[in-house]
């Protein structure tokens, strides 16, 4: 498995939600190109479908997690990814021995891909290790970012407004990640002007 590794702990309520989120804004810009997309958790309720108000709250952003199937993390799975991207810092010290230049919290990735120059166009397989390896490099440099808002919240036992909260946050930090890691999409001819 290349590509994308999300983890959390369970792997039924933000791991499902970032993944099937992720998963659509790479399609979204990608197509057929996108990388892949699997989730994980560190004490995987293996076999588990997503909470049901995890699946509530992505459905109503678009997002049909309904088939998920939760599974427990594996050191190879981390081994064969491309990118570990983790729900909190726990998480990332979970895979650090396998993989430490490969796991970031959603967070802690996005604000170093932000700080960095905007990506050349290119395969998209190869700008991802590349755009990966500039933010670990800037990580290894001192760069903080915001260390005191690294984690997205875990809803689990809370209310479906809850869920609901956290799917946004994680739909908007997935959106920013897609354009960190391969460029913004130019706005279109015409876009934002009122037509008589």
């Amino acid at each position: 498995m290349a590509g994308i590794l999300v983890v959390c702990t369970g792997n039924v309520c933000r791991s499902p939600i970032a993944e099937g989120s992720l998963r659509a804004a790479l399609v979204a810009r990608l197509g057929e190109d996108a990388p892949q997309v699997v989730s994980a958790g560190t004490m995987g309720w293996e076999g588990s479908g997503a909470q049901p108000d995890s699946v509530e709250a992505a459905a109503e952003l678009g997002v049909d997690i309904s088939a998920h199937r939760a599974r427990l993390l594996r050191p190879r799975d981390a081994l064969a990814a491309d990118l570990v991207l983790a729900m909190a810092r726990e998480h990332v010290h979970a895979v650090r021995d396998e993989v430490p230049e490969r796991a970031f919290t959603l967070k802690q990735l996005v604000r170093l891909l932000e700080a960095l120059p905007a990506p050349a166009p290119g395969d998209p397989d190869a700008v991802l290790a590349s755009r990966v390896a500039e933010a670990d490099a800037l990580r290894r440099s001192g760069f903080e970012g915001n260390p005191a808002d690294e984690d997205v919240a875990d809803p689990l036992g809370m209310s479906l407004e809850t869920y609901r909260a956290i799917a946004w946050e994680l739909d908007e930090w997935c959106s920013r990640l897609v354009d960190g890691l391969f460029g913004r999409t130019p706005a279109r001819a015409g876009a934002g002007v009122e037509r008589e």
